[in-house]
């Protein structure tokens, strides 16, 4: 497969997010901007696909027991995880939320949180994208900083 794709694919996923795609792009090759460029691009589309199926399909799959106990639970999870950021820091709060390249920080969560709390999708989808872009760059020089530490080790 193309590395670009399986990044940009990996990028994508919900847990993964760029802790996955941006280590598969940087393992197959490609220079770090590209990689980073279509990782957080990539990454940022999340939202308004979270957005889309918030507004239009997620009322449809409610009346599936197994779904909406599903999604109660991760909703829960999510406020719990985010309503301290977003109510004290707003739209910057849902930035710095996502910006932590941690699993459950990333643009899912930070799209959950923002339909959750009412923000507005404009707004929130740029806080997200921020936030995706910051996390990026902590990636990114994650893995150049043991990239450059590995060969000072193999040398």
């Amino acid at each position: 497969m193309n590395p670009i794709l399986l990044s940009a694919l990996l990028s994508m996923t919900p847990v993964g997010e760029l802790r996955a795609g941006l280590p598969a792009a940087f393992i197959s090759g490609l220079s770090p901007w590209l990689a980073y460029t279509v990782c957080v691009l990539a990454n940022a589309l999340v939202a308004p696909i979270v957005f889309f199926f918030l507004e239009y399909l997620h009322k449809h799959f409610m009346h599936v027991g197994a779904y909406r106990s599903m999604f109660d639970r991760f909703m829960e999870r999510t406020r719990h995880k985010t309503e301290h950021y977003v109510k004290k820091y707003g739209y910057w709060g849902l930035a710095i939320f996502v910006a932590v390249p941690l699993p459950f920080t990333g643009a899912y969560t930070g799209a959950l949180a923002a339909w959750f709390f009412g923000m507005d999708k404009w707004k929130a989808f740029w806080s997200i994208f921020i936030g995706v872009a910051i996390a990026g760059g902590i990636v990114l020089a994650v893995l150049l900083t043991g990239a450059t530490a590995l060969k000072w080790v193999v040398a």
